[in-house]
């Protein structure tokens, strides 16, 4: 499974979301979404999902934290205990021993991020 995490602001828009997945998933067929269940109910995150017609992973918090990123945003750290919401919901949802594909790339407005990792075959 190949996953796109992804981390956004309340101000995102389902644009911020797509410019950041686009800029990740460059060269990679994406199987699912993923986000920290908190985000569930976001206009932009339901724009987002309808219109890749993708399955949406909503994770608990609890999931996120700990998970090794490759990159460090400190109000990341300090709300859900990880460097990169977008990454560690990429790695998460694909499940253990998933790796990520690149680190997150941030949308031109700087309001969504998207990293993309794939799972283990099982």
């Amino acid at each position: 499974m190949i996953v796109a995490g992804l981390g956004f602001s309340s101000q995102a828009t389902a644009d911020s979301l797509r410019a950041a997945y686009d800029l990740a998933s460059v060269g990679h067929h994406v199987t699912a979404l993923a986000t920290v269940a908190g985000k569930d109910g976001h206009p932009a995150l339901t724009e987002f999902a309808l219109r890749l017609n993708l399955p949406l992973h909503l994770l608990p918090a609890d999931d996120l934290a700990g998970q090794r990123t490759l990159t460090c945003s400190p109000r990341s750290r300090a709300t859900y205990g990880t460097g990169s919401v977008a990454e560690a919901a990429a790695l998460s949802a694909a499940g253990p021993g998933a790796r990520l594909l690149a680190p997150r790339h941030i949308s031109t407005d700087r309001l969504a991020t998207c990293a993309v990792a794939i799972g283990v075959p099982s």
